[in-house]
């Protein structure tokens, strides 16, 4: 008897539909074909104890299973399920032919027929609502994940046992509902964290909120113990909240990097991603023999935070160049290629120098003539010109640390990032891959980075002093265009300028001398 089951692999961040096809008949054996791997291979073992343990068994029968198309390859143990139910209606063990077509099944099998969470839910309940399937049936782990979807019925078994009875005895198994808007409104603004805990700073806060207003990327460079850590940690909190199909898009790259955790449905908050200074290049953009999003790609629509920059991997930090211009990862196989989503804000920490101590008012550098200059160059001229804001962070004063005066909120801070917002939000409204200036392309940028000749002598007296790139020229520019946005200015005067130029003050020109 063949019977066909349905459930779906992994490619990026998207769902391909597999057809699982069971064919029993007189004979002995079983083969598993349609490019499975190991795990796939190991599941005939883990289904037989599963079923025997409620008195089904793999039938000692000639049985072959395809997992189409068998081009695709296909991997992991989230199979376990649908082979599982095929085996068992193909067999005669239980009913459900013509239901099972109606649902896409996956689930890994425990020895004792417990059913193990598997990456990649909400995708995969996408595609089923986009296939008009009538549901999807998966471990209870995953259902509130999946549940985001609405308009099909969204499955979450705790056992094999409660599957077989849905099939068999029409046993229902209550569908998991979850109000979306309810669930995003609720979640929006819990921050663990908040501006108001950082004493002193104002110019760091004030770096940290153009950056927030434009979607710029910024690098601290300060001696230990000078608060870069902690303002970093406390950047989301003042970036506009996630729209709902920014928080379904982020839902998304985690349920395929396998991140959400069972009681999670949605992403209501922008991410935070602070990776160790020792991963490895792969680990940081995404990609291994079977691609995975990146820390970059989990950082999608919130921050990623490098701390010591200086200690990183040289080319580690080289494959960031990319992602940073095109705001995606383009990972290519033999085979196929897939794309997964990088627009996040880079915020890199550094120490000054080797010592940790230069430009420290409190304790003098014990570093050699030239250390410093050799210290920066760890970061390559290329990735520092496209971090848009270079901020010293000076130690706070003894008279400043023991104040018990609170700073600036997190709220009204994110009030005057998401008026400037909503100002460029309006200016690119036909624009749909650009939302902030930090976006603009060349086209754009000549339009609405225009400045008159008075700005014009000033910018270039800064590039003749800072040793200046075009690529640095350009987000001054746009960083004075974001300050402009936050004081409600219509065009770019001296005074926007020169406070995005002071932002620049450590190129390497300049640093360390």
């Amino acid at each position: 008897m063949l019977i066909r089951t349905h459930s779906c692999a992994l490619m990026g961040v998207a769902a391909v539909p597999i057809t699982v096809e069971v064919n029993i008949e007189i004979g002995v054996g079983y083969f598993l074909v349609g490019l499975p791997d190991s795990a796939i291979k190991e599941s005939q073992h883990r289904i037989d104890t599963a079923l025997r343990n409620y008195n089904h068994k793999i039938p000692g029968k000639k049985i072959i299973i395809n997992m189409a198309p068998a081009d695709i390859r296909k991997e992991g143990a989230a199979f376990d399920l649908t082979l599982a139910v095929g085996i068992l209606i193909a067999s005669g063990q239980i009913n459900g032919s013509e239901k099972v077509e109606d649902y896409y099944i996956m689930g890994e099998l425990s020895l004792d027929g417990t059913l193990q969470p598997v990456k990649g839910a909400l995708p995969i309940a996408i595609e089923a609502k986009r296939r008009g399937k009538k549901g999807v049936i998966l471990p209870a782990a995953n259902a509130r994940e999946a549940a985001i979807v609405d308009g099909i019925d969204i499955l979450g078994a705790e056992n094999i046992k409660q599957v077989i009875d849905f099939f068999h005895e029409g046993v229902p198994i209550v569908p998991t509902r979850i109000n979306i808007r309810e669930e995003f409104q609720k979640s929006l603004n819990n921050y663990e964290f908040d501006f108001s805990d950082v004493k002193g700073q104002e110019n760091i806060k004030r770096a940290l909120e153009i950056a927030a207003a434009g979607g710029h990327n910024v690098i601290l460079i300060g001696p230990p113990g000078s608060g870069k850590t902690m303002l970093a940690k406390r950047l989301p909190s003042i970036l506009p909240p996630l729209t709902l199909d920014e928080a379904l898009e982020t839902t998304k790259i985690h349920s395929v990097a396998g991140k959400m955790s069972r009681y999670a449905s949605l992403i209501c908050v922008r991410p935070f991603r602070a990776p160790h200074h020792t991963i490895s290049d792969v680990a940081l953009v995404g990609g291994g023999q079977h691609p995975q999003p990146g820390e970059i790609s989990l950082a999608h629509n919130g921050v990623l935070f490098l701390d010591e920059l200086t200690e990183m991997n040289r080319a580690t930090l080289e494959v960031l160049r990319q992602p940073l211009e095109d705001r995606c990862i383009t990972i290519s196989r033999s085979k196929y290629t897939v794309d997964f989503p990088a627009s996040f804000m880079l915020i890199a920490a550094m120490n000054p120098c080797p010592c940790g101590n230069y430009n420290n008012p409190k304790i003098p550098c014990t570093c050699a003539p030239g250390v410093v200059q050799k210290y920066l160059s760890r970061i390559s001229g290329p990735l520092l010109d496209r971090i848009d804001l270079h901020v010293e962070v000076k130690p706070l004063s003894n008279d400043e640390l023991l104040t018990k005066a609170k700073g600036e909120c997190s709220a009204a801070v994110r009030e005057r990032v998401v008026r400037a917002r909503n100002i460029q939000a309006e200016r690119y409204r036909n624009c749909p891959d650009i939302h902030c200036n930090a976006q603009v392309n060349t086209k754009l940028f000549h339009q609405y980075c225009a400045i008159d000749e008075g700005c014009k002598a000033l910018m270039k007296q800064a590039m003749d002093r800072l040793g200046l790139s075009a690529r640095a020229y350009d987000r001054i520019l746009k960083v004075a265009r974001t300050i402009a946005d936050l004081t409600g200015s219509p065009s770019i005067t001296a005074e926007h300028l020169s406070e995005a130029i002071n932002f620049r003050s450590l190129d390497r020109d300049s640093w360390g001398r």
